[in-house]
């Protein structure tokens, strides 16, 4: 008897065991807070940013780095310098090619000044024949060759003039060349077009380059947002600009606050990071709760993505945030 109730005493406490076991299992897996109020709704995800890659728009050696990876830099801040001794040569000759029209047009110019004193000469002189001719001191060859000068200083004049336009065009060609190098020249300046910190070094000094090779990898530490997952009750109601807060697990003790920038028009199936398998096999939409700019860049220094935790959004306006989601934000 004694045995038998060993056995009880056993199978009991293994069955109370077991569930503890499934009891800490589910509280464990069970998404954030169970007494939050029916108006907020609820999420978990890692905090990302903006990635900007930084890259040649031409082939060429890279002659310098400019900074390190984690270094923190502004928008327009210098990354890395191309080198540009085969551009400068032939913006040299561009500049070259283009003083050379330039002198072509003054040359084009003087000859149509030629040609317009010719042609009044010729005008003059026809003028003179015809009027000796009515009175009959001009022959016919002579009034004939008058007339022929004369229309000769008018084609002659209009030549010239076609010249002028000929150099014109020649000077535009040029210019555009000049320009067309010296955009490549300034292009060999490879600079950030968002601030941020320098994420990745993707190429070293000496590394020749193709078109588009790139160079580094800037995060936007501006641009920060969290991507949580919604059940279709939930999503029906969260509009782009609804509140929301944010709850780090690297620092619990603060809230930040956000709003929602993004919601998914159709539904999907969750990805594998949300845990429970019954989780998974509902449809959701995807959400995106961005962190303000403005409040960023005052800890731009401390932005890190990958950072896992909460997020929460409220789906009732009219209702307020719960005292443990009011904004609460580091002092330093």
């Amino acid at each position: 008897m004694a045995q038998s109730g060993n056995n009880k005493v056993i199978r009991t406490a293994g069955v109370l065991a077991v569930l503890g076991v499934i009891a800490a299992a589910v509280w464990y897996l069970m998404p954030g807070d169970n007494t939050l109020p029916e108006h907020i709704a609820f999420g978990n995800g890692r905090i990302e940013a903006t990635e900007v890659d930084i890259a040649t728009r031409i082939p060429g050696r890279l002659e310098s780095f400019d900074v390190r990876e984690g270094d923190m830099v502004e928008a327009g801040a210098l990354i890395a310098t191309m080198d540009t001794d085969e551009l400068q040569a032939s913006l040299a000759s561009a500049e070259a090619n283009l003083h050379q029209a330039e002198q072509g047009r003054k040359l084009a110019e003087a000859t149509v000044a030629q040609r317009e004193s010719e042609r009044r000469y010729a005008q003059a002189e026809l003028a003179r024949i015809e009027l000796l001719a009515d009175r009959g001191h001009a022959s016919q060859e002579q009034l004939d060759r008058a007339r022929t000068a004369s229309e000769t200083g008018d084609a002659a004049l209009q030549a010239a003039r076609v010249q002028v336009s000929s150099a014109d065009a020649g000077i535009e060609a040029a210019e555009a060349s000049k320009r067309r190098i010296q955009t490549n020249i300034d292009d060999s300046l490879l600079v950030t077009p968002v601030g941020g910190r320098v994420l990745y070094r993707l190429s070293e000094p000496g590394e020749v380059l193709a078109a588009g090779g790139k160079v580094a990898t800037v995060l936007d530490v501006t641009d920060v947002y969290m991507t949580i997952f919604l059940p279709t009750a939930q999503a029906g109601k969260v509009r782009v600009g609804s509140e929301a807060r944010i709850i780090l697990d690297a620092l619990p003790d603060f809230v930040v606050p956000a709003e929602v920038s993004f919601v998914a028009a159709e539904a999907q199936f969750t990805p594998k990071s949300v845990e429970t398998r019954s989780e998974r096999e509902k449809l959701m939409f995807r959400v995106r709760i961005r962190i303000d700019p403005d409040l960023l860049e005052a800890y731009r220094d401390r932005v890190k993505t990958g950072v896992p935790g909460e997020a929460y959004i409220k789906l009732d306006e009219s209702q307020s945030w719960p005292d443990s989601l009011m904004v609460s934000l580091p002092n330093d």
